[in-house]
């Protein structure tokens, strides 16, 4: 079976340029579920020198940003209050959501991504190639059209697993300095 995880093409059931983001997409997801594969609730509660955020917070993260994004252009709205409440942890991270968002195994926050995401491909499936060209506000200043905001939904993944790599080499050196 060819390995197609390098071609950005079209996927069936979704419009051809849809289809061509959500390949990206589903790369992105790929490649952060790699980095984290096989951690413990401890390694993805670690922080480096105890600061900064942890890859279970970065994972936190990526969920919540999906999901805001979610809101912002399937609903073509603002989150509400309670949705931002609910979503702010995640949202915000800092050390707030450090003691927040602690003590899961990886199961926990891989379910929270896919659920996330499983919405997601629904929404994108009911969806024309047009969709991608709205263009809304964004922010107080700017203007954004949808394929942006999607791009930024996994261009922002794509930073925080760079980060998760990070976080993950320098935990492995830190063991390895231990058993010197």
């Amino acid at each position: 079976m060819l390995d197609k995880r390098y071609i950005v093409e079209e996927k069936l059931g979704f419009t051809p340029l849809i289809g061509r983001l959500l390949s990206m997409m589903e790369y992105t997801r790929m490649t952060t579920l790699e980095a984290v594969e096989g951690l413990t609730a401890k390694e993805l509660d670690y922080r480096i020198n105890g600061k900064g955020n942890s890859i279970g917070c970065l994972l936190y993260h990526i969920a919540c940003v999906e999901e805001i994004y979610q809101i912002m252009t399937f609903e073509d709205r603002e989150p509400t209050e309670e949705e931002l409440q609910k979503l702010d942890i995640g949202l915000d991270l800092g050390e707030k959501a450090h003691h927040e968002i602690i003590h899961n195994g990886i199961e926990f926050y891989i379910e929270k991504l896919n659920l996330v995401r499983e919405r997601t491909l629904v929404c994108f499936k009911e969806l024309e190639d047009n969709w991608l060209d709205k263009v809304t506000p964004f922010g107080p200043k700017h203007y954004a059209n949808n394929y942006f905001r999607w791009f930024h939904v996994f261009e922002d993944e794509l930073n925080h697993r760079g980060q998760i790599r990070l976080i993950r080499n320098h935990m492995k050196r830190e063991k390895n300095d231990l058993h010197l």
